[in-house]
């Protein structure tokens, strides 16, 4: 089986989307996602914007390899909210993404299976809004070398098309790199050939 080297994520903020149930409005966010910390900013900002709201649901999925997820029902029954929004992120076979969806109640109430159509429901509609763009996943370590060997690193640089994230270039030189995983193999070899690079896990 071939090892995936590639991802699904949305490449920036979703308009907002209204799904609307018995009186009650749910608007549906979703959100690029790098950092778990990120998630409370945006809550905390739809919370400003949607101050009258009864409730802030989401669920976010972060990671390539080693995944990460959270669901939140924020006040609703238990697994009637964070768990269909996390189903759509999932459906679409996404991560590093955030979907919220605020609720205004309209004095009805849903019933679970309402509820979680209704969740659901929004989460897809946030989603199909989004911009989905498929990423690579790249692997970044440090080649440490004298600089007089620079000419050959940037031979095997330019003729790879690497990208240099991070460069310092002393008498001691440390180039930062980003590969994409399944060039890894290939290229860490052509380094290691070089004899005088030390390649560094980053």
């Amino acid at each position: 089986m071939l090892e995936k080297d590639t991802y699904k994520t949305i490449s920036k903020p979703s308009v907002a989307v209204i799904f609307k149930e018995k009186g009650s409005k749910f608007l549906a966010y979703a959100y690029p996602l790098q950092r778990e910390d990120q998630v409370k900013e945006f809550i905390d900002s739809l919370k400003k914007e949607h101050h009258k709201a009864r409730h802030w649901c989401y669920a976010w999925q972060i990671g390539v390899e080693a995944i990460q997820f959270r669901v939140n029902d924020d006040g609703e029954p238990n697994n009637s909210a964070g768990q269909p929004i996390y189903g759509q992120i999932l459906s679409k076979d996404l991560t590093n993404v955030l979907v919220v969806v605020v609720r205004y109640f309209g004095g009805t109430k849903l019933g679970i299976g309402g509820l979680v159509n209704a969740y659901k429901t929004s989460a897809q509609l946030a989603l199909e809004s989004s911009h989905i763009i498929t990423k690579t996943i790249d692997i970044h370590f440090k080649l440490v070398f004298e600089y007089v060997f620079m000419n050959k690193v940037m031979r095997i640089i330019k003729e790879n098309n690497i990208e240099i994230v991070n460069q310092k270039t002393e008498l001691n030189c440390e180039f930062e790199i980003s590969i994409r995983k399944k060039e890894m193999k290939r290229i860490k070899t052509a380094f290691e050939e070089l004899r005088h690079v030390k390649i560094v896990a980053v």
